[in-house]
């Protein structure tokens, strides 16, 4: 698993469209995405959480359950989602500053 630097995350340039999320955030077979979405002139992030799985014939498919062994996986995505959300919040108030 590679994790990326908390430079190379509060640095990560908005998405263009809304079609991808501003970051993905992996932890073995669990994932989280990051979205920016805009409602009446206000942004705002929310959240998607899934697994990966194989099929019997070898296919990776995303599932939006998890087991018992997967919940402290989503619980940390969940934590580094909110920091990542925070610090990006931070970043953009310290650049409206005077």
């Amino acid at each position: 698993m590679t994790r990326r630097s908390e430079e190379e995350i509060a640095g990560k340039p908005e998405a263009s469209t809304h079609s991808r999320p501003i970051t993905p955030l992996r932890l073995g077979r669990s994932q989280a995405a990051v979205w920016q979405n805009t409602a009446e002139k206000r942004k705002f992030s929310n959240v998607s959480f899934s697994r990966s799985y194989l099929d019997e014939e070898k296919r990776f498919h995303d599932a939006n359950s998890f087991g018992r062994d997967d919940l402290l996986l989503v619980a940390k995505l969940a934590d580094e989602a909110l920091t990542f959300i925070f610090k990006r919040l931070s970043s953009k108030k310290t650049e409206a500053a005077p």
